[in-house]
């Protein structure tokens, strides 16, 4: 049965049914890195759990699939089960296309004599593979988009054949062993009566052709290892652990199906400067105590440009201003992002004799209320110890 030999995604992703989007993420991330092609060279076991792991990821991070996945299970999410929004799309009559139908023929192995239908599907045109690649960009890159262009080995259609896999100038012939049906039929009698059992042809895979000649470039493989370079439009407003589907640029497709998708998963660097929170960008800022005390016109950078603010008189240590929409665009909305800038009071670390006496006669000119915070911290003491 379709439905048994897949395992359920959440046990795929190693995550609880009711996980979190950002679960959802974290968990396909490792699984992922886990099984990647490139850590796990000629295993195919692993190439299988990659391909597993990037199902169960499509489905889960979908909220529309997910929903469906959580109400049907993997017919829920089938293109070709019958389920609807609200239920079944057919019921047991000729018409239904697919669901009970596939159920009941891989249930008794397609006894029920002409119940081929499941088995034809699977060896019908299907979609190749996805794949993964992790894609390293700097903070500005991430704000404001980018377009970068990246290198993977992969495999592709192979342009001698075409991906036919036949010699070029040939072509694919009839079956011999199964006669072009791509299926074997045996009967088998048992105490509920006689039923025929239809499996795919070994011959020829199910596809009712075979290559007389195979292409001398791929070996009748249709496909062929390659590296290739892919231009990739980023967008602005991405962050650590965004992933940007580039559809069609993963594996062949098999029987002329569609090539899978690449999935690109952004690593953003840290910058020197400014910190993230979603859209909005912090920078801590260090004003001199003149500036702070007596206010001050300071030049604030952005992340594209220099802005001028009034530091105003009396601003404390710690003091934070907003910078409307000098931020990150915010992937979803489109909206600006705001720039919070945090005052850092510095105190002078080298000062001369002359200076500090200045300073110290500052100092003494000052009454208790030149100094609000003081006096209620003082005022608050007091209280504590009466």
């Amino acid at each position: 049965m379709a439905d048994q030999q897949k395992r359920d995604y959440y046990e795929v992703l190693g995550i609880k049914k009711g996980a979190t989007e950002d679960e959802i993420k974290t968990a396909f991330r490792k699984k992922a890195m886990e099984f990647h092609p490139d850590r796990n060279p000629n295993d195919k076991a692993a190439e299988e759990k990659f391909k597993e792991v990037n199902e169960a990821y499509g489905i889960l991070s979908d909220a529309q699939k997910r929903d469906k996945y959580d109400r049907f299970g993997h017919a829920g999410v089938d293109p070709n089960a019958g389920f609807g929004s609200g239920g079944f799309s057919g019921g047991f009559g000729g018409g239904y296309g697919g669901g009970f139908e596939d159920i009941f023929g891989d249930l008794f192995g397609g006894m029920f004599g002409g119940g081929g239908y499941a088995q034809s599907r699977r060896t019908g045109p299907q979609k190749g593979g996805d794949l993964q690649k992790n894609l390293k960009i700097s903070f500005k890159e991430a704000a404001f988009g980018v377009k970068k262009n990246i290198q993977l080995t992969k495999w592709v259609s192979c342009d001698a054949c075409g991906g036919s896999g036949a010699e070029a100038g040939s072509s694919k012939v009839r079956c011999p062993a199964c006669d072009g049906s791509g299926e074997v039929r045996t009967t088998q009698k048992t105490p509920f009566g006689q039923f025929t059992n239809i499996e795919a042809c070994s011959k020829c895979g199910g596809s009712g052709q075979v290559i007389e000649k195979p292409c001398p470039k791929c070996n009748s493989a249709g496909k062929i290892r390659k590296q290739v370079t892919i231009s990739v439009g980023i967008p602005a407003g991405v962050d650590n652990d965004s992933v940007i589907p580039i559809r069609g640029q993963g594996e062949p497709g098999i029987n002329g199906g569609p090539s899978g998708d690449l999935y690109l998963v952004l690593t953003v660097e840290r910058h020197k400067l400014f910190t993230r929170r979603g859209a909005d960008l912090w920078l801590d800022m260090p004003i001199t105590f003149t500036q702070a005390a007596l206010g001050d016109e300071i030049i604030v950078p952005s992340l594209n440009e220099k802005v001028k603010y009034k530091v105003p008189e009396g601003t404390q240590p710690g003091t934070v201003f907003r910078l409307r929409g000098k931020g990150i665009r915010n992937i979803r909305t489109g909206r600006m992002g705001d720039l919070f800038v945090k005052v850092q009071l510095e105190v002078p670390v080298k000062m001369t004799a002359e200076q500090k006496k200045l300073l110290r006669e500052f100092g003494d000119s000052l009454d208790g209320e030149s100094y609000s915070g003081r006096k209620r911290f003082l005022d608050t003491v007091k209280d504590l110890f009466k």
